[in-house]
């Protein structure tokens, strides 16, 4: 049986999801380099077109769940293959559909290890965008699990064959990590589709629509159990403190480009998990631990800006930050206002082109220099002053400068929260001093004072030249690169002015997500 909402809209959503796997299929069978690359590139301009029409059919204040697809799967068990956005999915494909390409640009002239081909590296990324884009539409419960692992495979590949020096290490302790939270998720997923039967007519289901009007049925111990089991997988995804540790390796050792989707949209899944799966479908569980999720959202904030002030290797700076981060979507989501959870769900798209752009820039730096650590460079504004400008406008926008778009969502989550959280909301205003620390000190460092460093020797002329500007030879960003950053700058400082496009997809889900865990808007909402 086939179900949609209109043969359109089904064809559309699955569009989205088949083209990249079958993109990378191609992609893996091409021998040439060059090839390879722009099948990769094409198919993920491709894919972001078709992101255009999603955009325009979904109706804000419509059904929750659109341009639905549903087909019998494993009728035994009440398992369908179905699949259908609402608000929040809708803007995460989309910032898949944008980063994509510009990772693929970002990616062009990177060297790979030895032995190691273009075709393997961006059908992977390809693959991967297909789970990605998979884990946001999925609604029924058991194929959001199969997506929510598949998504593992790609990315071990890519940091394990295409990393760095501790690439085996870190991606090992990533797939360990997140296999560990997706087992402990599947023993919920088992126990939803048994308890479900209590509730709905002696028939068991993992429709996530049936699930949410039914198991709010349940008695509050069921639910805190099943709870836990989706909100360790998710914890680990996301991630929180102290679930956190794969992200620095893995960050760290990861290709650049491979790095931006994983701090920009892969653990976006975990705080989607909690919008979707924790809030609705176990409401009487989600307010009872919600001063436990909070007080590891706060933790995570301060711990992980801490952690990034002291940090030497520009890549593990992005993972820490985008810990802190994550802390404030977490904070958001649990203080339970719609300006809160609002801001939350703005945040991981604000979060994806901020943090992403500093990450490319990051690489187009380390590129140059050779080196992840930040002792080995100084003075670069002389040599690469786009570089150094852009790499300062990344850093502003990642610490929430009024003006540029993570403003906008750092306001809304301390702003919503503080009438139900007020202690949380203060401790995370305190992250928001902390940030402008961390990123500026790093500016500082990597671009101000004389130019010295293990980044202009050889690339000079050699240890002689290293404090003569007019003798290096570093060379400032070129016209690809230019035209990799440039739609992030324009996304930045539009949304940093008008997100209302975005907030009025996201506010009508927002409003049915507070609604589903019953409690009163604190500060109103729409």
């Amino acid at each position: 049986m086939i179900a949609g909402t209109s043969s359109g809209g089904a064809g559309l959503v699955l569009a989205l999801l088949l083209l990249p796997l079958l993109g990378g299929i191609v992609v893996a069978f091409l021998k040439d380099d060059r090839m390879a690359k722009l099948t990769a590139l094409t198919v993920s301009l491709v894919e972001l077109v078709l992101v255009v029409p999603a955009w325009i059919t979904y109706v804000p204040n419509g059904s929750r769940i659109q341009l639905a697809l549903s087909v019998d799967w494993i009728p035994n068990f009440g398992i369908h293959f179905s699949l259908g956005i609402d608000g929040i999915a809708l803007t995460m494909i989309a910032l898949i559909g944008i980063l994509t390409p510009i990772v693929i640009g970002g990616s062009w002239a990177d060297k790979l290890p030895e032995g190691r081909g273009a075709a393997g590296f961006y059908s992977l990324l390809l693959v991967m965008q297909t789970g990605m884009v998979g884990v946001f539409a999925a609604t029924d419960v058991f194929l959001f699990y199969v997506f929510f692992e598949a998504v593992l495979v790609p990315m071990y590949f890519l940091v394990g064959r295409f990393g760095g020096p501790r690439r085996q290490y870190a991606a090992m302790k990533f797939f360990l990590y997140s296999l560990l939270g997706g087992l402990i998720m599947l023993a919920s997923v088992i126990g939803l589709y048994v308890v479900s039967k209590d509730y709905n007519n002696g028939v068991g289901t993992l429709d996530w629509q049936t699930l949410s009007t039914v198991m709010d049925q349940a008695p509050l111990s069921t639910q805190i159990w099943l709870f836990l089991g989706f909100f360790v997988a998710f914890a680990i995804k996301a991630p929180l403190v102290p679930l956190h540790t794969w992200l620095p390796d893995a960050t760290a050792e990861a290709p650049i480009g491979t790095g931006v989707l994983l701090v920009g949209v892969l653990d976006k899944i975990g705080t989607f998990g909690f919008l979707r799966y924790c809030l609705p479908l176990f409401p009487a569980a989600s307010k009872e631990l919600a001063p436990l999720v909070l007080i590891l959202s706060v933790l995570g904030i301060v711990y992980g800006a801490l952690l990034a002030a002291g940090q030497n290797d520009m890549k593990r700076l992005m993972a820490y930050i985008s810990i802190a981060h994550f802390g404030f979507i977490g904070l958001g989501i649990f203080a339970f206002s719609t300006q809160s959870i609002a801001g939350s769900a703005l945040y991981m798209v604000n979060h994806g082109l901020a943090t992403g752009m500093l990450f490319l820039v990051v690489g187009m730096v380390i590129a140059r220099g050779d080196s992840r650590s930040i002792r080995d460079y100084g003075g670069l504004a002389k040599l690469t002053p786009v570089l150094a400008g852009l790499f300062l406008f990344a850093g502003l926008a990642a610490l929430s400068l009024p003006g540029l778009n993570s403003f906008v969502s750092e306001f809304l989550v301390l702003v919503g929260s503080y009438p139900n959280a007020p202690v949380y909301a203060i401790i995370g205003a305190v992250g928001m001093i902390l940030a402008a620390a961390y990123v500026l000190w790093a500016y500082q460092r990597v671009f101000q004072g004389p130019v010295r460093g293990n980044a202009l020797v050889g690339l000079a002329g050699g240890p002689g030249t290293a404090g003569d500007p007019a003798k290096a030879s570093i060379a400032d960003l070129g016209v690809r690169e230019k035209v990799v950053l440039a739609p992030l700058v324009v996304l930045i400082i539009f949304l940093g002015f008008y997100p209302a496009p975005v907030l009025d997809v996201l506010q009508p889900t927002v409003d049915a997500t507070l609604q589903s865990v019953g409690l009163a808007d604190p500060v109103g909402g729409k």
